[in-house]
């Protein structure tokens, strides 16, 4: 494959695997954040050189970057907004304040709930886990009235149609690498350190 790297061109191949975060659809993230929960089969991958790159959201990176990598880049963010999406049935509700009362709003961030909770107090905040796909499947088959996720995903995804409303800082204040791309490599690798700073944002 053949793919844009700053003013220029380079030839890779896509690798894709599951981490624990994509296998474990039960854990809250609560109780994962800051750990490797969504990049550790991705960079031993990288440490065993079956891989030369890893791409992550930025967000999900640990707290600890493990010994012999680094990362060589982090991109501009898309979109650093939080979303309301909501069943279609709510549509022109519209609104993270114009909500019925007592409806179930999936998100799964700490930071997300205690800032719904503390502007919503009488709606139900529940966990939710999965990739996006699978969290729209659940509030469209009507397990939930409303979710809370992050524009850059659903941009990603093609999916910008589902957001309703971008939710305002002052209610919700975004992860500070919400909508960014986060480049790890090894250490050892100083061209490919080199040529990713190209996109460093």
């Amino acid at each position: 494959m053949l793919g844009l790297l700053g003013e220029g061109e380079i030839e890779f191949e896509v690798k894709i695997y599951n981490t624990r975060g994509d296998l474990d659809k039960e854990t809250p993230i609560s109780r994962v954040d800051g750990t490797n929960f969504f990049t550790d089969t991705i960079e031993k991958a990288l440490l065993d050189k079956e891989i030369d790159a890893a791409v992550h959201s930025a967000k999900d990176l640990p707290e600890v970057i493990p010994e012999g990598l680094t990362i060589a880049a982090l991109t501009r963010s898309i979109d650093p907004y939080d979303v309301l999406v909501v069943h279609p049935s709510l549509k022109s509700v519209g609104s993270l304040e114009k909500l019925p009362p007592g409806i179930r709003l999936g998100t799964s961030s700490l930071r997300r709930k205690e800032a719904i909770r503390k502007y919503r107090p009488d709606i139900k905040v529940t966990d939710i886990r999965g990739n996006i796909e699978e969290r729209i499947e659940k509030l469209d088959r009507g397990e939930y009235e409303a979710l809370v996720m992050a524009a850059a995903g659903l941009i990603r995804l093609g999916l910008e149609d589902r957001i309703s409303q971008r939710i305002p800082f002052r209610i919700l204040t975004p992860h500070p690498l919400q909508g960014r791309l986060s480049v790890e490599v090894r250490k050892e690798d100083k061209e490919l350190i080199k040529l990713f700073r190209r996109i460093n944002g």
